[in-house]
């Protein structure tokens, strides 16, 4: 049976997928959902994202990866250190990093003074604040999968954040070029600046990559748009083969190159 091992968004957990495990079992799969550093059951794992990609690929094994948000992060670093494990990569709502140093080291700042307010306050105060911001504008309130969330920890998001936010991520655009495995991008049409981040992830993995902006979605696509996302899992998984490469990488010296 194949496997597909799914990876979350910032303050989710492995059980905010909605209906994605059951379309993939109905496609063959085993479905693994873990729940990311600092997140639910493993809040206290403590790891950076190049540490994170290679504790993916120890836990999720052979397979297609998907990832969100953070997750579709964390899902680039397993594809480029360990593609020998990587069949296939879905990534909804992902980036390749921020290249400008300023930018980035403001980003960094912000995500280090949104870690000190998540430790200053309870789970369910942050979880209230998050979910009201623009990013989910778009989101039910019947697929926010709050009490879900809720099994986080103050001390565990705020250790993700200084671990894996997007600050600390050093730029991966021009590493994406050697991916050898089929890639589907996805993005949501009412989030703009995530679409023209996955319209740029698409362009710079090339021939191999797949991209679907989808209609009246924002950045949670898979739970806004549940029936769009199933179609273009099915469609996607049934019409691309397993393909991985055995070719592995210096990723942490590329990226540090990228990022002087």
């Amino acid at each position: 049976m194949n496997r597909a091992t799914l990876v979350h968004g910032f303050a989710q957990t492995g059980m905010c997928w909605g209906g994605v495990p059951a379309v993939l079992e109905s496609c063959g799969f085993d479905v693994a959902s873990f729940d990311a550093p600092g997140h639910g059951a493993n809040a206290s794992l403590s790891l950076d994202l190049l540490q994170t990609g290679e504790w993916l690929a120890n836990e999720g094994g052979q397979g297609t990866y998907i990832g969100y948000s953070m997750g579709a992060r964390m899902c680039l670093h397993t594809a480029l250190l360990r593609p020998d494990v990587v069949d296939r990569l879905i990534l909804i709502s992902g980036t390749g990093g921020i290249e400008d140093p300023v930018e980035r080291a403001a980003r960094q700042a912000s995500d280090d003074a949104l870690a000190l307010r998540i430790e200053s306050t309870s789970i369910e105060s942050f979880v209230d604040e998050w979910l009201s911001g623009p990013l989910f504008e778009h989101l039910a309130p019947n697929a926010q999968m709050r009490t879900e969330r809720l099994r986080n920890t103050p001390a565990g998001l705020a250790q993700s954040l200084r671990n894996a936010g997007t600050g600390m991520q050093e730029p991966m655009w021009s590493a994406l070029r050697r991916m050898q495995m089929p890639v589907l991008v996805l993005a949501g049409e009412l989030d703009p600046k995530f679409a023209a981040l996955g319209e740029r992830l698409a362009t710079c993995i090339g021939t191999n990559a797949t991209l679907h902006i989808v209609a009246g979605a924002g950045h949670t696509v898979h739970l806004e748009a549940p029936d769009a996302m199933a179609a273009l899992l099915r469609d996607w998984l049934s019409a691309e083969p397993r393909r991985s490469t055995q070719v592995g990488g210096e990723l942490a010296a590329q990226i540090q190159a990228d990022g002087e």
